[in-house]
């Protein structure tokens, strides 16, 4: 039995869709499942709750030998993102040693061996550390920037022809799509053989910086699309206007004040898994659409 945590978001659904299409049997924890698809609801067994809830993922982990773990994001959480992501999986760690759990894979950051305050993402690697300390064969999935989160901009690039980050323009981003996440993650899953702990690094083909993604954009886009950096401060203040506490809009202007320090080479490249989904088939098959719809 593998359970699935998130089902209906970005990452989970896809997870979900790609297990189920396997046939091995899959239990899903969900809050609303009216949010899963009509497929999920008819073939997945349902375990209506929060993962982060003992009682939930006691009984959810109940029987089950595989698990796919990711923390959904709490902007307003007053003690920030650490506090958040280990508050979060404590009961989820106390589950997997109390049911037997065998295998877990979860959605982590490239960024391991990084010695600086990261933010958002030392709380990431902050959880894997406490998943790691039951003794569960354990894949951290090491992640950098999702494309997807470039959807965001969708109507600044749309209206202005700009894209607006705090990063660096001359420092590379490494880009990975949520549909290669969810296919390593998959056939982690769906593979009963490896044993031991390890981080993944999973990145797109690609080393741009967000300079390079902007002359991408433009060729497909048939427009010119500019990158304009804003102000680590203006980003933070942002994110206070937008309902975050300050502690978690602190945790995000640290993360990207690592990005800009390279802690996405803080693992070497050779050790990342190549994932196929280029940033321009990206662009061809995701943001055109987005932008032109």
């Amino acid at each position: 039995m593998i359970v699935v945590t998130t089902p209906a978001g970005q990452i989970g659904r896809q997870v979900l869709d790609l297990i189920l299409d396997s046939g091995e049997p899959v239990r899903v924890i969900a809050r609303d499942p009216s949010r899963l698809s009509p497929h999920a609801r008819a073939s997945a067994e349902i375990v209506q709750g929060s993962h982060g809830d003992a009682d939930t993922v006691t009984k959810a982990f109940a029987g089950a030998d595989r698990v796919f773990w990711l923390v959904p994001p709490d902007a307003r959480h007053p003690g920030g993102t650490e506090r958040h992501y280990l508050d979060f999986t404590r009961p989820a760690c106390d589950a997997i040693k109390s049911q037997a759990v065998r295998q877990v894979v979860g959605v982590s950051t490239l960024g391991h061996g990084y010695q600086g305050k990261a933010g958002l993402l030392s709380a990431a690697l902050a959880m894997d550390r406490l998943i790691e300390d039951t003794g569960v064969d354990y894949r951290a999935l090491a992640m950098p920037f999702f494309m997807e989160n470039l959807l965001r901009q969708a109507p600044a690039i749309k209206d202005q022809g700009t894209f607006f980050l705090a990063n660096a323009a001359d420092q590379s981003l490494p880009t990975v799509a949520t549909r290669d996440i969810a296919a390593v993650a998959a056939a982690l899953l769906l593979d009963g053989s490896w044993t031991g702990q390890a981080s993944v690094p999973v990145a797109g083909p690609d080393d741009l910086t967000p300079a390079g993604l902007a002359r991408v954009m433009s060729s497909v886009l048939g427009r010119t699309v500019s990158y304009q950096q804003i102000p680590v401060a203006d980003d933070k203040a942002m994110m206070l206007r937008n309902g975050a506490s300050e502690a978690v809009a602190q945790d995000v202007a640290d993360m990207i004040e690592a990005t800009n320090h390279g802690i996405y080479d803080a693992e070497p490249r050779d050790r990342r898994a190549a994932a196929p989904t280029s940033f321009r088939q990206w662009c061809q098959d995701t943001l055109k659409p987005a932008v032109q719809g």
